[in-house]
């Protein structure tokens, strides 16, 4: 029996690395005789950059930078070649704020716009930018100003982009290729928008909603009037506070699924191609998986190749149309802190499972 091993991370308490092992230890101690191969996987939020790292067999680098709150920050990122790896949680993510209070008005992406050009001087000829964990609701607006665009009537404030009147790109101005990679198909406005859906997991008070929607609106109509584009109902702009959108109008970058990009890195399919069955997972599962998490899109590719899936989770909604895209959700339960123990013990009984089903498959011979 041929396994493959396939999870994102559990946010905040393994890595997709360790979900992996412990899943794969687990499956040992029944199945002795099965052959596991393990390939961590990340869909554009947190551990992208760890995962193709590893997968291509990069190198990381650091750089100066800011973090959301302006202060000085050692940032790092991956760089395989001539590809950078950039994580915009690294400069910009609420992991560099942890048990800290911060105004979201003046949460700014600078940090991410430093580490492209860091990346560009280091003789970088495409980035990659995975979107997830931001602790910003700017638009790429603090972005855009590191790499030299000037924003007129505008303080450092996000909502005083509402006062914007004008837009000037920074002369001579090149970058390399940039692709943004998102795990959410969300637009930067609207109710499934930046501030509306995500807004307040950042602490912008329910008052001050509109405020903000109407601070990136302005700043969508200022960039589609001195640009003559207008990228504000893209799916995905509205990713890492609209981060996705700052890509798009002031680098020029194409945004991708997170899961296409790290699963194109690794040769996943070519992995799954001669296993019997696949194995995934992530912290929750919910209606968001459906939007472009790790689970689901391997779940999409096991199905294309006619393999069964399964997931093991953290915790998962009650949801039929998110249940159904597996042949069977493991759920753990208990305290995160037991999380990889959970895990090996999930994974004993589906190793039990399969051994029944295995062994309920063989014939039969009748010897007189």
């Amino acid at each position: 029996m041929r396994i493959l091993v396939a999870p994102d991370k559990f946010k905040g308490v393994l890595s997709a690395r360790e979900v992996a092992e412990n899943i794969a230890a687990g499956l040992r101690e029944v199945l002795r005789d099965a052959k596991i191969d393990i390939v961590p996987l990340a869909d554009g939020g947190e551990g992208t950059a760890e995962v193709i790292c590893d997968a291509r067999g990069g190198s990381w680098v650091k750089c100066n930078a800011h973090d959301a709150l302006g202060r000085d920050i050692e940032a790092r990122y991956a760089l395989i070649g001539n590809l950078a790896v950039i994580e915009m949680s690294e400069a910009a993510g609420l992991l560099r704020l942890l048990g800290q209070k911060y105004d979201v008005d003046l949460a700014s992406t600078f940090g991410v716009g430093e580490m492209i050009l860091d990346a560009r001087a280091r003789g970088a000829t495409e980035i990659v930018v995975g979107l997830g964990g931001s602790a910003t609701n700017d638009g790429g607006f603090g972005m855009a100003r590191a790499l030299g665009y000037e924003f007129f009537q505008v303080t450092d404030a996000v909502s005083e982009l509402k006062k914007l009147t004008r837009i000037q790109r920074p002369k001579n101005l090149t970058l390399p290729k940039i692709v943004a990679a998102a795990d959410v198909r969300n637009p930067l406005l609207g109710e499934n928008g930046a501030t509306r859906v995500f807004g307040p997991q950042k602490g912008i008070q329910p008052d001050k909603i509109d405020i903000f929607e109407f601070a990136l609106t302005q700043l969508a109509d200022v960039v589609a009037r001195e640009f003559g584009f207008d990228y504000r109902n893209e799916p995905g702009t509205g990713a890492a506070g609209g981060l996705g959108f700052g890509l798009m109008s002031f680098c020029g970058a194409t945004m991708r699924s997170g899961f296409e990009i790290v699963a194109e890195a690794v040769g996943l399919e070519s992995k799954m191609h001669d296993v019997d069955l696949v194995i995934t997972g992530e912290g929750s599962l919910d209606r968001q998986t459906l939007a472009g998490k790790t689970p689901a899109g391997v779940a999409k590719l096991a199905r294309k190749l006619g393999k069964r899936v399964y997931a093991m989770v953290g915790r998962a909604e009650e949801d039929r149309q998110v249940r159904e895209i597996f042949d069977r959700v493991y759920e753990l339960g208990g305290n995160k802190s037991q999380a990889a123990e959970l895990l090996r013990e999930s994974a004993r009984e589906l190793g039990e499972d399969l051994k029944k089903t295995f062994n309920a498959q063989r014939p039969t011979f009748n010897v007189e």
